[in-house]
């Protein structure tokens, strides 16, 4: 393992710091910073909920979940989660691990912004959206020790955090709206994307071409 931030350690493996500079080549500071804190808090939830998982894996989880976002990987027309899983997982079978172990680590992006359903499964799937709730939503926040929870942002500083985190969401998806039908990133169109019009389910089901 390597550094010690607020007592949680960071992977220091070949893989590892391949990764960090993946990111730190095509993400700006923050995506680079928020993907570090996710990592970091997402281990620590682990470690105080007693959950073995590879720290590794966890880590790419972590440093890859928001590429989708970035300027280079946001083009696509699919959802931006499955950018940064696919790119994930071929980063890792290039690097000789196991389609089982990339795996996990693609599901642990592609979830991460559905609520609920990651908890229930492997620990590399789970921390990753834990890390994630807890940096953007606070789900959390209480259980950081305030000393902790100090290091790791002294360490991954988060200025103007939930305005440029927005933007960078607005960006993301501004190009691809049908992304965002039943998940929570609609609201962010509503909100910022002028013309938007809300996908309804319900009016989907009542127009589709089915007589009855």
């Amino acid at each position: 393992m390597g550094s010690d931030i607020g007592g949680i350690l960071l992977p220091d493996s070949r893989l590892a710091r391949e990764a960090t500079e993946l990111i730190r080549d095509v993400a700006d500071d923050l995506i680079y910073h928020h993907s570090r804190r996710v990592y970091l808090f997402g281990a620590h939830h682990g470690r105080r909920h007693g959950l073995a998982f590879d720290p590794e894996l966890l880590y790419v989880g972590a440093l890859f979940h928001d590429l989708g976002l970035t300027e280079k990987f946001r083009t696509s027309q699919q959802r931006f989660e499955l950018d940064g899983a696919d790119e994930a997982r071929a980063f890792l079978t290039a690097r000789g691990i196991p389609a089982d172990r990339a795996r996990l680590v693609w599901e642990g992006i592609a979830l991460h912004t559905t609520p609920e359903i990651p908890h229930h499964m492997a620990p590399e799937v789970a921390l990753v959206t834990a890390g994630v709730e807890l940096d953007v939503l606070g789900i959390g926040y209480d259980t950081l020790a305030p000393e902790t929870r100090e290091a790791v942002v002294a360490a991954h500083p988060r200025p103007d955090f939930k305005r440029r985190i927005l933007h960078a969401f607005h960006a993301g998806l501004a190009h691809r709206p049908q992304t965002t039908f039943g998940n929570v990133k609609a609201d962010v169109l509503d909100r910022f994307e002028e013309g938007y019009t809300r996908p309804n389910f319900v009016r989907i089901i009542e127009d589709s071409p089915w007589p009855e």
